[in-house]
């Protein structure tokens, strides 16, 4: 089994599985009132209601069990002051998702949910009498998971649907973003663009990494995606496919967003950019991570022209075009690796989980243990009968925390604990060799981040639009379910 961002997800702990517990992204959707003062009067003695979301609501309940479980599942949150807002949001945006999909048709049959957590189970080597222990153990009834489950398939399909399949991707765009991404590959004065004469007006072409940040987060959220952003920076500085890197990054967190601006004279980049790029030198990193009002960005100088030499490119772009269009295979750098796994799990918090893995990883190091006999023993996936073993992966293939850690290690190097969203990894890198990528290959990674990110905005579109198209009524979201109402 590879750690790809498929495989890997047969991992993950089944009592988060298909993620209905996680918190997706923070919206701006704004609480306004769309009811009558006749309405207003009926629904605000409903007890505990925190909302009313068209036909149906939300009530103060379900916002303190989402909290008490994001928090037992150890993920991050907002900032106290707007924890309940955030929550009770993004309960909302579900319960119109659900409502929606429910008009459409879009159902689960007890029959089809049976044959789902008969797979879940099988994919995690359970029976599924020892899955549902598993859930209840977990703190939640058996009943309330089947239906949470039931609820975040019925939205995924309708997601699916309404947004996935809407999503086109022309041939050109595949052509443009291999051709971006092989001159970013590209190294060496011969394959730049000559530079502007002193005084000289030229265009500069930069690509940018972009942590967003809430413009009211609070400080814990600002420093947490500065951290982000100055890790980035660091992995940009090294001999990183810049793009590659920003791809990798979205499949982490969707809302991180990576782009080429393309050639732009000075005044058609933002200041801050140009202030932060204005003595960066073609295929060179920006010293620092520029913070603006919407988050942090990471930035690198792709190529810098003359204006005059543009001009004449363009002028004679029908035979360069054509050229550089010629698709072409491109050497990559594949790693053999393997490595020894802890999977997220109840009752094995992050700090038992990484004081055993530096244990394995001592006795390693002090050649009291050899690596592949503790990944058979220990290992908790599919490659602990091969001792861990990964076989050979390239740039994409692993999900980004493992492959970052991966490609800073010497051959023979065994990594501090690493931590992903399935897990904690020891890794240990065998052996390093240069490899062709097809062109179907590139194609394939080409379409995949160009998906990546229109998916994103048309996403985060349609949930602005049904946001906007429901008629909500905020009642209750400070107090919790045991507190009275103000």
């Amino acid at each position: 089994m590879t750690l790809s961002s498929n495989h890997l997800k047969l991992l993950i702990s089944p009592i988060i599985f298909l993620g209905f517990i996680l918190l997706a992204s923070q919206s701006n959707a704004q609480y306004a009132t769309k009811s009558s003062p006749a309405f207003d009067s009926k629904i605000r003695n409903i007890d505990g209601v925190a909302a009313v979301v068209n036909t149906g609501y939300v009530t103060r309940k379900e916002i303190d069990d989402r909290i008490a479980t994001l928090q037992k599942h150890g993920t991050k949150l907002p900032d106290q002051e707007n924890l309940r807002k955030v929550i009770l949001d993004r309960l909302i945006i579900e319960k119109i998702q659900l409502q929606n999909a429910e008009q459409e048709g879009i159902k689960i049959t007890n029959k089809e949910l049976d044959k789902i957590i008969s797979d879940i189970a099988t994919k995690n080597k359970l029976s599924v009498a020892e899955f549902k222990a598993k859930v209840t153990a977990s703190g939640i009834t058996f009943n309330r998971y089947r239906e949470m489950l039931r609820e975040d398939i019925t939205v995924s399909r309708y997601r699916e649907r309404e947004v996935e399949g809407k999503i086109k991707i022309s041939d050109a765009e595949i052509d443009n973003f291999i051709s971006e991404r092989n001159r970013a590959i590209g190294s060496g004065a011969a394959a730049r663009s000559a530079s502007a004469a002193k005084g000289q007006p030229e265009e500069i072409d930069v690509a940018q990494i972009f942590i967003p940040v809430e413009p009211n987060a609070g400080a814990g959220s600002q420093a947490e995606a500065k951290k982000k952003a100055e890790a980035l920076l660091r992995d940009a500085k090294g001999d990183t496919d810049f793009m590659q890197l920003g791809a990798m990054a979205a499949k982490d967190n969707p809302r991180i967003k990576f782009q080429d601006l393309g050639y732009r004279p000075a005044d058609r980049l933002p200041q801050l950019f140009f202030e932060a790029v204005r003595n960066t030198g073609s295929g060179q990193v920006a010293n620092a991570v520029v913070k603006s009002p919407a988050g942090f960005h990471v930035l690198k100088v792709m190529d810098r022209r003359a204006m005059v030499q543009a001009a004449n490119a363009q002028q004679a772009s029908a035979p360069t075009e054509a050229s550089s269009a010629t698709p072409q295979n491109i050497m990559i750098t594949q790693t053999l690796s393997r490595h020894i796994l802890l999977k997220n799990r109840p009752g094995l918090s992050d700090q038992d989980a990484e004081r055993r893995l530096q244990g394995y990883r001592d006795q390693v190091r002090a050649k009291t243990a050899d690596f592949g006999e503790l990944a058979k023993k220990y290992s908790e996936d599919g490659s602990a009968s091969n001792g861990g073993n990964l076989g050979w992966m390239g740039p994409g293939d692993l999900v980004p925390e493992f492959e970052m850690a991966m490609n800073r290690l010497q051959i023979g190097e065994v990594s501090n604990p690493v931590k992903s969203e399935f897990g904690w990894h020891l890794i240990q890198v065998l052996e390093r060799r240069e490899a062709q990528l097809t062109v179907e290959k590139q194609r394939e990674f080409a379409r995949a981040a160009i998906r990546e990110r229109k998916f994103e905005q048309a996403y985060q579109d349609w949930i602005r639009e049904l946001r906007d198209t429901a008629t909500v009524k905020i009642l209750n979201v400070d107090d919790a379910a045991t507190s009275s109402p103000r």
